[in-house]
């Protein structure tokens, strides 16, 4: 018997990405009114999901400046806030979105790349 050929396979195998594991994406865009910086990320956002995920997502914006409460109860502590709810594990990415090589990271989109 040769110990070589019975290790695990699963150690060659690459890590896939939420994008190959998820064919539902559900996102949370967290704002305060509409303000410069939330239209902005609202844009970018838009503009990122079209292209990576080509009608396979769902955006939900969240006004705080109406429900407050919110908030409080899903721990948001700047504001535009990204949530991906869906594929698990949830992620959170804080800012504009303009950064399109973070935010496409931060999803698990892209792996990062080592510099």
């Amino acid at each position: 018997m040769n110990l070589k050929d019975d290790k695990p396979k699963t150690s060659r195998r690459k890590r896939q990405s939420a994008k190959a594991k998820s064919d539902k994406w559900i996102l949370r865009l967290y704002v305060a009114g509409q303000t410069p910086n939330a239209v902005t990320a609202f844009t970018n956002l838009k503009l990122i999901c079209e292209e990576q995920l080509k009608g396979k997502y769902h955006i939900e914006v969240i006004d705080l400046l109406k429900n407050p409460q919110l908030a409080r109860d899903n721990q948001i502590l700047a504001v535009p806030t990204l949530v991906r709810k869906l594929p698990l594990p949830v992620r959170n990415i804080i800012g504009d979105l303009s950064n399109t090589e973070r935010v496409l990271v931060g999803l698990d989109l892209r792996e990062q790349s080592l510099q």
